[in-house]
């Protein structure tokens, strides 16, 4: 079974109501299963609005969340390490994102692939709106 690891950008565009965002989180359910990384749902929690903190922790909890471990933490400072080399800022928690999805082999779904320019990640092809 495929493994969606979802950013959250995706998840936020989701809980504030866009279309495009809540039709794919539907999509991928029906193919896949849909987890997030601790680190995306931290981000999440910082983002939501006052409206949005029931819908927030009821996304969150029907949710697989990965948590960070030794190994997630290395690779995610080696990729940041590696980008910094070619002149590249990534940013820690997005490369803690990457991380997760490189160690468990999963699909990345993120609405800035750019943030992602590793060639070891897979990224979902989300199609244009």
């Amino acid at each position: 079974m495929t493994t969606y690891l979802v950013d959250s950008n995706v998840l936020i565009d989701s809980l504030r109501g866009r279309p495009s965002a809540v039709g794919l989180l539907q999509k991928l359910a029906q193919s896949g299963l849909v987890v997030c990384s601790v680190v995306t749902a931290a981000e999440v929690l910082a983002g939501m609005r006052r409206n949005e903190v029931e819908a927030t922790q009821e996304l969150l909890s029907g949710m697989r969340q990965y948590e960070v471990t030794a190994e997630i933490a290395k690779l995610a400072g080696s990729l940041r390490n590696e980008g910094l080399s070619v002149g590249r800022s990534l940013s820690l928690l997005d490369m803690f994102i990457a991380a997760t999805a490189i160690t468990h082999d999963m699909i990345l779904v993120t609405y800035n692939r750019k943030d992602f320019p590793m060639p070891e990640i897979e990224l979902y092809s989300i199609p244009e709106a």
